[in-house]
């Protein structure tokens, strides 16, 4: 319980600086959005999908609304680490996991905000789903598991740079790695070696999920591998995050 107060109080703390930092704001919120018209009505009559450019992409674009709000709070953990707030809150009896855990929810709830805003842009272009409730709300869950786990492994970054420029720049190959993916043109679309790295990167399979949901034909192969690599990577930053904390603090 102790830990849950101290959790909701720095969720609180992170989330009042996200807001009042207009660079975090736009990173997070409208840069997948200003992404989404440019791909649209820029690039979308370049790629013969088989299907509605806007409705293909989308779903991608949802994976890289959650990437591109990571810089921000890498640099916010660092810089609670390096400009000796950790040990301000060390004196106050702040619980520690309560710190991280504040961060990593802040994100969540930050990433979250994203989506619906680039889903009600991709709306107005005339994004058409097919998904039903329940296979909305197995976006909803992707999406927070992708965010949890994303989350993590950006504290965890964000905990092992030595300032706060290296931790933004840290997390730009999470900000890159989805262009690298099915999230724009299939796999199968690219060349040899960029073709094989796109089918077994761990965001295709998440993304490929996320679009079998929303066309509502999930495929459940996609999904078991999209629930591993969340899982995988969300105990991966855990662990390294707790090991970090406790070295440095």
């Amino acid at each position: 319980m102790r830990t849950k107060s101290h959790a909701l109080v720095m969720l609180r703390r992170n989330s009042k600086h996200i807001t009042r930092n207009p660079t975090s704001v736009f990173n997070a919120v409208l840069m997948p959005i200003i992404i989404l018209l440019m791909f649209v009505y820029m690039f979308g009559d370049a790629f013969d999908v088989g299907v509605d450019y806007i409705d293909y992409v989308t779903p991608g674009l949802l994976l890289l609304a959650v990437c591109y709000g990571l810089s921000g709070a890498a640099v916010a953990v660092n810089s609670d680490m390096t400009k000796g707030i950790i040990n301000r809150f060390k004196v106050m009896d702040v619980s520690r996991g309560a710190v991280l855990t504040g961060h990593v929810i802040a994100s969540l709830v930050t990433n979250l905000v994203a989506i619906a805003a680039l889903i009600g842009v991709a709306l107005l272009l005339g994004f058409d789903p097919s998904a039903s409730l329940l296979d909305w709300l197995g976006v909803v869950g992707m999406v927070v598991l992708l965010g949890f786990a994303a989350g993590w492994l950006t504290v965890a970054l964000g905990l092992a740079a030595k300032s706060p420029e290296t931790a933004g720049m840290a997390a730009v190959p999470l900000v890159m790695l989805p262009f690298f993916s099915s999230a724009i043109v299939p796999a199968e679309m690219m060349g040899q070696g960029l073709r094989q790295f796109a089918e077994y990167q761990p965001f295709t399979p998440i993304i490929e999920t996320m679009r079998g949901l929303l066309e509502g034909a999930p495929d459940s192969g996609d999904a078991i591998v999209a629930v591993a690599w969340c899982v995988g990577i969300a105990l991966v930053g855990y662990v390294w995050s707790l090991s970090t904390f406790q070295k440095r603090a």
